[in-house]
């Protein structure tokens, strides 16, 4: 990380995260230091066991959602762990442009211990990248955080340098479901040689999954066999 103002700013609030007593940011209580107590990280919104496996969305008693059936993502599964909707929805917005970096710690340890077998034998953890001037306005890329305790739990590496957001694409936010599914067409470059490899791609918000259907296009483009994505939300339903 670079010694800009913004990069200073953010490695403070890391720092004030880290070492300042902080309370539940959902219920307000003392939380012995963590982002969330206990009480209400058990009461935050689960994805329903019956989702689809492959996309996320409500499938038919576990199998495969229709949309999934009538045509197959470039993806070939899904874990997320919560519905994007309160309180999920405004710790990912803390994380994201508040920069509570905290609820990384508290996502990205909920993702290890959910993802032990997720994918069976992987090769890699993928953040989903950022462009870089959304990186350099943002000052961290929340994806790195998520994804980093998954890899060290399981020992894999981080693919940090693997694939290149190339255009800087409008937020999804504000878009209709059309825009959406075109809007990342493009947006990938990967010079990495993946033959054979089996990815996990990280991402905090998957809403219509366009963007992680065409990260997952151009990752099988260069070899990957199989690629999963390893979410914290998913959007209840296809906006």
């Amino acid at each position: 990380m670079s010694n800009s103002p913004r990069s200073l700013h953010t490695l403070w609030l890391h720092l004030v995260d880290v070492l300042a007593p902080q309370d539940c940011f959902v219920c307000g209580a003392e939380s012995a230091g963590e982002a969330v107590c206990a009480a209400c990280a058990r009461a935050l919104p689960q994805r329903p066991p019956t989702a689809c496996p492959c996309c996320g969305l409500p499938g038919l008693g576990g199998g495969r959602c229709a949309a999934c059936e009538r045509e197959r993502p470039a993806y070939d599964a899904t874990l997320a762990l919560y519905d994007f909707v309160f309180p999920v929805d405004a710790m990912v917005h803390a994380l994201k442009y508040r920069h509570r970096l905290a609820m990384a710690a508290f996502f990205g340890a909920a993702l290890a211990a959910r993802a032990r077998d997720f994918g069976g034998a992987v090769d890699l953890v993928l953040p989903m990248p950022l462009h870089p001037r959304r990186l350099a306005e943002r000052g961290f890329n929340q994806a790195v955080e998520l994804a980093r305790p998954l890899a060290q739990a399981r020992g894999l590496p981080l693919g940090l340098a693997v694939v290149r957001k190339r255009r800087d694409i409008p937020a999804q936010a504000g878009l209709d479901r059309e825009a959406r599914l075109r809007n990342p067409r493009g947006a990938f470059e990967c010079d990495a040689v993946l033959h054979g490899q089996r990815v996990i791609v990280v991402d905090d918000v998957m809403t219509t999954g366009a963007t992680l259907d065409e990260l997952a296009r151009t990752l099988k483009r260069h070899g990957a066999s199989w690629v999963g994505n390893l979410v914290v939300a998913r959007t209840p339903a296809p906006y």
